[in-house]
């Protein structure tokens, strides 16, 4: 049982839509990203997904609505919800998540992560 710091491991990256695992509760994973840009549109049949702002601004795009969410907020999208994560500046996230969620829900494509990196 050790504390996180969590600006110590977003210091450790600098990648971009490339979620770290940084614990584990149950069956779902803990996670961090740095996010900048547009992700891309997809869905999750099986899980909810969660978007907790550390740092920045995030809007999640919906095909009827954009939300934007600030520092010190959070959104949990359910699952087959289509959405697209957008971070105009650089934001810093962190997921939590079934251990079988994959960043590109339904889509596959070169941004989808096949093995997570434990930081």
């Amino acid at each position: 049982m050790d504390k996180v710091n969590l600006a110590q491991k977003f210091g450790q990256f600098n990648e971009h839509w490339s979620p770290k695992i940084v614990g584990e509760i149950n069956e779902s994973y803990v996670k961090i990203a740095k996010l900048k840009g547009e992700f891309v549109w997809h869905h999750h049949d099986k899980e909810d997904e969660m978007f907790f702002v550390i740092k920045g601004k995030l809007i999640v795009r919906f095909r009827d609505k954009d939300i934007q969410l600030e520092e010190g907020e959070f959104l949990i999208i359910p699952k087959g919800v289509e959405h697209l994560p957008v971070a105009p500046e650089e934001v810093c996230v962190m997921l939590i998540e079934p251990k079988s969620t994959v960043n590109t829900g339904n889509i596959k494509n070169d941004r989808t992560i096949d093995s997570l990196e434990r930081l």
